[in-house]
């Protein structure tokens, strides 16, 4: 990856389905964009991608025409009301699904050109441990790991983090807590990843966030809307906002971001 680039690349990953993971990666963009970034939203998902879907977005220009070289960059971006703009993904598609080496080289100057132009590149990544999601992975800058206070979910997120490490050592990798009954529910779930970290791979994992249960989400995505346009008030969009706060002042620490932003 190009080090000269001035941009930050962020991945949200997680190790199972149905943790909210496209909803917060939505959420931060605008969250990221309303703290005054230049942010892209790549939907990279490539077996169920639906950035598209929840935002209701007709169909158009996607990553896999942009791959294929059928389109530029510049051609498959749309801008979005809610301030951030999207390269959306292609559900459904076999073919970016089984993405092999030569695509993935393909799409690695790619991210690097886009983060070349906008301040966060934020990429949606397919749930589980299938190799493209973990060539991704290990492109980004940071990765955000989705977990929820479910067993499951935290075995898998725990997965998530250990193959991480392997894949790019000593890589920046911290942990979002979605769907929270409250904070304290939250830290627990953080303290549990943290602690398993510590004890079988030498070292904790930071706490990025922790967004709170909240019945309006599922109302904003029923509506095709953004959370933090249609209730922008939700306890669930504030912790969006304090999500977007610290990525904001880690990229500044990190000389990603301009200081004026």
């Amino acid at each position: 990856m190009n080090d000269t680039r001035s941009g930050q690349i962020i991945a949200i990953a997680s190790g199972k389905g149905g943790v909210g993971k496209t909803w917060l990666a939505i959420s931060l963009a605008q969250g990221l964009a309303e703290a005054g970034s230049r942010v892209l939203l790549v939907d990279a998902d490539f077996g169920l991608a639906n950035v598209d879907v929840q935002l209701g977005l007709a169909p158009g220009p996607d990553l896999g025409e942009v791959l294929a070289g059928q389109r530029s960059l510049a051609e498959a971006v749309r801008p979005h009301a809610a301030g951030f703009d999207i390269l959306p993904g292609r559900s459904g598609c076999g073919s970016l699904a089984g993405l092999g080496t030569a695509a993935l080289a393909r799409l690695e100057p790619l991210l690097a050109a886009a983060a070349g132009q906008w301040d966060v590149v934020l990429l949606d990544l397919g749930a589980g441990l299938e190799p493209v999601v973990r060539s991704l992975a290990a492109l980004a800058d940071t990765l955000l790991v989705v977990a929820t206070e479910e067993p499951t979910s935290l075995t898998d997120a725990y997965a998530v983090l250990k193959l991480h490490r392997r894949d790019r050592p000593p890589g920046d990798q911290r942990v979002v807590v979605n769907l929270a009954t409250d904070q304290a529910a939250g830290q627990r779930v953080w303290r549990s990843l943290d602690t398993a970290c510590t004890r079988f791979l030498g070292a904790g994992v930071p706490l990025a966030g922790i967004i709170r249960r909240d019945a309006r989400v599922a109302e904003a995505i029923r509506r095709q809307t953004p959370l933090l346009t249609r209730h922008p008030m939700a306890h669930a969009a504030a912790d969006v906002r304090a999500l977007a706060a610290t990525l904001t002042t880690l990229s500044r620490q990190a000389g990603k971001l301009h200081p004026a932003i």
